[in-house]
């Protein structure tokens, strides 16, 4: 009977992301993974076969629990539009200094550039734009946002709207991205 795994593969991924946070997909190694981690470069090695194994499967989860930020943040608020602005804070969380943003970005040229990683980033992208056009579809029907909104269209909008602000804020280094993505956001919701 094989030995119950200390570490799960959840926490390795985990691991993973803070790891990419720090280094970057093109600069990080097993080895920094297994520090992030607590465990050896070999574990990662036998779970996930290879650092493009190990970013492959990170990259699938992302896609996978992509809608969970969202899910949690309805739970946990009456009104849709706090919730979407509770998730834009949680992201925003992630992004501490613009170098840290720079090195999450480095998974975005995996994903343009490798067919692999493409599907995932879509699939991630898909599920972001249907969990924003959920939350976006209950603003409507209770009264946050007008009768006739295009749902889709500025469940779209966000989503560029969230990308960009953060990338502006990783440019200047003005302010605190939190705050400058929450009202970015509420500057498009109000015109839209």
């Amino acid at each position: 009977m094989p030995r119950p795994r200390a570490t799960s593969d959840a926490d390795l991924l985990a691991a993973t992301a803070r790891a990419i946070g720090r280094h970057g997909p093109t600069r990080l190694t097993l080895a920094l993974v297994g520090a992030e981690a607590g465990v050896a470069a070999a574990t990662l090695s036998q779970r996930f076969g290879s650092k493009r194994g190990l970013l492959l499967a990170f990259a699938a989860d992302a896609a996978a629990r992509a809608a969970e930020p969202y899910e949690r943040a309805r739970r946990a608020h009456a009104s849709p539009l706090a919730a979407l602005h509770a998730v834009a804070a949680e992201i925003a969380a992630h992004m501490n200094t613009p170098e840290e943003m720079a090195n999450q970005l480095g998974m975005l040229q995996l994903d343009l550039s490798d067919p692999d990683f493409r599907v995932h980033a879509a699939a991630h992208a898909r599920a972001v734009g249907e969990a924003l056009t959920g939350l976006l579809a209950e603003a409507v029907e209770g009264g946050e946002l007008p009768p006739g909104t295009d749902v889709p269209r500025l469940a779209r909008a966000v989503q560029i709207t969230t990308d960009g602000s953060l990338l502006r804020w990783a440019l200047t280094g003005e302010g605190d991205p939190a705050a400058q993505l929450h009202d970015d956001i509420d500057h498009l919701l109000w015109r839209n």
